[in-house]
């Protein structure tokens, strides 16, 4: 029989706000960490005892922060518990779903950046939860509690302790207070993490427009929007506008094709307006499996865009966030995988046949025409490297929005030569634009096709300073 991993110390009366509980110490003799739990009333021996087993958030259980629903689920806890007359609160000393206060706290900061709570752990070099529940088995087991009533939303949590021997009855939902601040973080917990939440509708995420874009910005948004309109009158067929963001060094990724936070906030924030400007955002699966997008518009006000992956093969996981998505993404393939066509079929995505080009991949002309025969007017690519570089090499872009980094990464370029090999024609911004968006800049023009050596056209300098 294995030893307990935790050691009761002492206890001691806390009278609080919800009621009177014991407090219990346990140290955690693998890793020297103290554990405690609140406890009201009989618990030895008995079923059924309602149960919170909570993971310390110091941001959230102290401060009262309301990026998160962490305080608000421990102080309803104690007052479920106080309801009942009996229970237990297991508070364990595992802060930011595992990774420490330092960490939890540069991941809200890539979060700041526009990434969701799951990828800014991953960019880290975490797991998305790295959170176990061993010490909280063990510390219901000193307490002889025979089974319980578990308050959670997290269908992870029930398993794992499940797995160690805990005997659930039932589980007690914790409903959280949506706010401007918590909302994507749950929304992300719902689409990634299998939590079990009512939210409410949100059409764009945390819906925090507080900051107005810029009147530069908005300016070269209508200048697009207006290409656009002339573009679609004179051809019929979709316009099409690049946007991504570099480094100094021309990178546009990681060199191991994993994702790279390159642009700051502001210049996330003008990527999402771009979003919004568009019918569809159109992505290769690469950038679908290294980064798992939502692909919606959070970070201003505006509709979502029509998601469109380019998946020769089907490839896209069963799994990934854009099968959540309210708008399901449309797959444009080769039809060469009829088992994985059924299951991405049966999760909403719509799936377009499409005809292979010369060197065996979805025909990105053809695929532009199909988008254009079912509505889509105006059609926005975000990546990968490989899309990218197939569009300018088809001259199939018409307008690009480049945000450039002020750093040096030596990372992921565009392969141009590899989809271009006749580079007899380069294209060329017209009448270029630049704006500022906090340390990045931001450059933007509509893009013509003209043989290298000719001059490009002078810039148009566009900053407060010019304004």
């Amino acid at each position: 029989m294995n030893p307990s991993p935790v050691t009761r110390t002492t206890s001691a009366r806390i009278p609080t706000a919800a009621g009177v509980f014991q407090l219990c110490h346990f140290i955690d003799t693998r890793h020297q960490k103290e554990h405690l739990a609140l406890v009201m009333g009989e618990v030895a021996g008995q079923a059924g005892v309602l149960v919170r087993v909570h993971s310390e958030c110091f941001t959230g259980d102290v401060l009262g922060s309301q990026r998160c629903d962490c305080g608000e689920q421990l102080h309803r806890a104690m007052r479920l518990i106080a309801q009942e007359g009996a229970g237990v609160l297991i508070y364990l000393r595992q802060e930011g779903r595992g990774i420490g206060l330092e960490q939890k706290l540069r991941a809200y900061n890539l979060q700041d950046q526009g990434y969701d709570t799951v990828d800014a752990n991953l960019m880290l070099g975490h797991q998305a939860d790295e959170r176990e529940y061993s010490a909280a088995a063990a510390i219901l087991a000193d307490l002889q509690v025979r089974s319980i009533r578990l308050m959670t939303n997290n269908p992870a949590k029930i398993d794992h302790l499940t797995e160690l021997g805990i005997r659930i009855e039932a589980r007690v939902a914790l409903e959280a207070t949506v706010t401007r601040d918590n909302a994507a973080y749950l929304a992300t917990k719902v689409e990634r993490m299998r939590h079990l939440l009512n939210l409410p509708a949100v059409i764009n995420g945390n819906g925090n427009y507080a900051t107005p874009l810029s009147p530069q910005v908005e300016g070269q948004l209508e200048r697009l929007k207006g290409a656009a309109a002339r573009h679609v009158a004179r051809t019929g067929r979709p316009f099409v506008t690049l946007s991504y963001a570099q480094s100094l060094d021309g990178s546009i990724g990681a060199a191991t094709g994993g994702p790279l936070a390159l642009s700051g906030p502001e210049a996330l924030r003008v990527t999402h307006a771009l979003r919004a400007a568009h019918d569809a955002i159109l992505v290769g699966i690469g950038t679908v499996l290294a980064d798992d997008p939502r692909l919606t518009v959070r970070l201003v006000e505006g509709p979502d865009p029509q998601p469109v992956v380019v998946d020769s093969h089907l490839r896209l996981p069963a799994g990934a966030r854009l099968l959540s998505n309210p708008k399901r993404p449309w797959i444009a393939h080769l039809n060469g995988a009829p088992l994985a066509g059924e299951k991405l079929s049966e999760r909403g995505a719509k799936l377009l046949t499409m005809p292979a080009d010369s060197a065996g991949e979805v025909d990105l002309d053809a695929l532009l025409l199909s988008l254009g025969a079912q509505g889509i007017q105006t059609v926005m690519v975000e990546g990968g490297a490989r899309i990218i570089a197939s569009l300018l090499a088809r001259r199939l872009v018409h307008y690009a929005v480049i945000t450039i980094a002020p750093r040096f990464i030596a990372g992921q370029r565009l392969p141009l030569a590899a989809a271009s090999p006749d580079l007899s024609l380069a294209g060329a911004l017209s009448a270029p634009a630049y704006t500022q968006a906090g340390a990045d800049l931001v450059l933007w023009g509509e893009l013509t096709w003209e043989s290298i050596g000719e001059p490009l056209p002078a810039p148009i300098l566009t900053s407060p300073a010019a304004s």
